[in-house]
């Protein structure tokens, strides 16, 4: 997985991994999480990938408009 930049310094995401249609995110105190383009759909993932790779905003984007629509907790 990628570190996350958070360039904030207030965010929970760690680190992240980006794939074809699909983003996972891993939370500091709360593990990985699979997001993809069927469930929370390919606009979300789209727009949480640029927002990982840029390294600002991924957590609150995630808390506003994703919250527990993920596929899968992977640990």
């Amino acid at each position: 997985m990628t570190p996350y930049r958070n360039r904030s310094g207030r965010s929970g995401v760690s680190a992240y991994a980006i794939g074809k249609g699909f983003i996972r995110v891993r939370f500091g105190h709360d593990g990985t999480y699979e997001y993809t383009d069927t469930t929370p759909g390919r606009a979300h993932v789209h727009n949480m990938q640029r927002l990982a790779t840029a390294g600002v905003g991924l957590s609150t984007y995630i808390s506003r408009f994703v919250r527990d629509r993920y596929v899968r907790k992977l640990d």
